[in-house]
């Protein structure tokens, strides 16, 4: 008999979201669609997946729900934090994403969830513009204003487990300061000393969530979690943290394209990549400051799969460079185009022309949906700190760089290390190995 070590979903499952945009407004659609049989949750790892248990004779194939107790989308009740007051049924058809009559059938429970105010830093998001904010004289008063927001939903919506979600638009960069970010302690005073430069408000939000018994997900490239004095309090509190930038579109494609390269021992001289994007998230990184933490998050995929120091003859000098272009037109219809130059027997030159014309939040929805029900499995399990087998559905994956750990980006690597988690939760055997 397997022992499963996972306590039951026996009560609702909260999602607190970060942003009422278009990857929140469209996800949170999405699943109310569901639950009423009017859409399917096309692309969700935990609603479609399946996975082999056992070998030989006893093998078998069973969705991820019949290994592991995963909430029920019945189960989700949401809330959001957000710059502009307009409640779900609004920001939806502002959005634009979706049709009127994928809406529709929903607006009611859409016009209930109305946003509450966000902590906000201006500072940090330039091209935003909403005054739908807290007013908090320090970030540690932003910190205590959102653990208010958090007991508070919890109670209306009588539900003792919460996610929170980031879905809002990408922070300027914070790089790591070890004096500041190092240890818990440090942060906590540089929170209480008001420190703007160092503190951004998605770390109040991060600290907020692990405090008051949350697991939290940054589905941004923001620096926010990936600090140790954030590992810290998730250990000390016991809560998952997954992170970091939502692997949807040219990314999704240079995981698992990248590693065809590396297989057939093909040389590499060159990757451009290029996307146009129109809608919030196009706006805001329209910013330079804002685009480099976004750059820094994209920049880190190939060069964790395509080694120079395991093949320097192959990979050791090719160029790689990574663009975003803000263009309304599109809005959410975002369009990447890659460029690879490489180099086979002889030395001969090739190339290959990538064009993926994706729908950003529609590739975002169902990354939200299993981000958030894995991270509440991992609590119910007893895994906390750092989720290192929900790498498969990041853009830049967390790891201890303390250490000298490299993240995973092979995005084959990644779901097999998904898999073995997900029967290892389930009381099977973690029977793949990786290469």
């Amino acid at each position: 008999m397997r022992q499963i070590n996972v306590k039951p979903t026996d009560d609702k499952l909260g999602i607190m979201i970060v942003g009422c945009g278009a990857v929140a407004t469209t996800f949170m659609t999405g699943v109310l669609m569901a639950r009423q049989g009017l859409a399917k949750p096309i692309g969700a790892f935990t609603q479609y997946g399946k996975i082999r248990v056992g070998r030989g004779a006893e093998k078998r194939y069973l969705p991820v729900s019949e290994i592991v107790p995963i909430a029920s989308l019945d189960d989700i009740v949401f809330g959001t934090w957000d710059v502009y007051p307009q409640n779900a049924y609004q920001a939806t058809m502002y959005a634009a994403v979706l049709q009127e009559k994928d809406i529709a059938p929903v607006r009611k429970e859409l016009e209930k969830i109305v946003p509450m105010k966000a902590a906000f830093d201006k500072n940090y998001a330039k091209r935003l513009a909403g005054d739908h904010v807290k007013d908090c004289k320090t970030r540690w008063e932003m910190v205590e204003r959102l653990r208010e927001d958090i007991r508070r939903f919890k109670e209306e919506k009588k539900c003792r487990r919460v996610v929170v979600l980031w879905a809002a638009s990408t922070e300027i960069y914070v790089p790591v300061d070890e004096k500041v970010h190092g240890r818990l302690e440090t942060l906590e005073r540089a929170m209480k000393m008001d420190d703007r430069e160092h503190i951004a408000p998605s770390m109040c939000y991060a600290y907020a969530a692990l405090v008051e018994g949350c697991p939290f997900i940054m589905g941004a490239p923001n620096t926010t979690v990936d600090i140790p004095a954030m590992w810290e309090l998730a250990e000390k509190m016991k809560m998952p943290i997954a992170g970091k930038d939502f692997k949807t579109g040219q990314t999704l494609v240079k995981s698992g394209f990248a590693p065809i390269i590396g297989v057939r021992n093909l040389g590499l001289s060159g990757w451009f990549s290029t996307n146009i994007l129109g809608n919030r998230d196009g706006l805001v990184l329209d910013e330079p400051a804002n685009f480099h933490t976004k750059e820094v998050s994209k920049l880190s995929t190939l060069e964790t799969i395509l080694k120079a120091d395991d093949q320097p003859e192959l990979y050791q000098d090719y160029y790689h460079k990574v663009r975003i272009n803000y263009y309304p037109p599109r809005n959410d219809n975002k369009e990447s185009w890659d460029n690879v130059d490489i180099f086979g027997w002889m030395n001969y030159p090739m190339q290959i022309k990538i064009n993926f014309l994706c729908r950003d939040s529609i590739l975002a929805a169902p990354v939200c949906l299993d981000l958030c029900l894995l991270c509440d499995l991992a609590a119910r399990a007893g895994r906390y700190g750092i989720q290192r087998f929900l790498s498969f559905f990041l853009k830049s994956p967390m790891h201890d760089y303390t250490q000298g750990e490299e993240p995973v980006n092979n995005l084959y690597q990644q779901y097999t290390i998904l898999k073995n988690a997900i029967r290892e939760m389930g009381g099977y055997e973690a029977d793949e190995e990786i290469d």
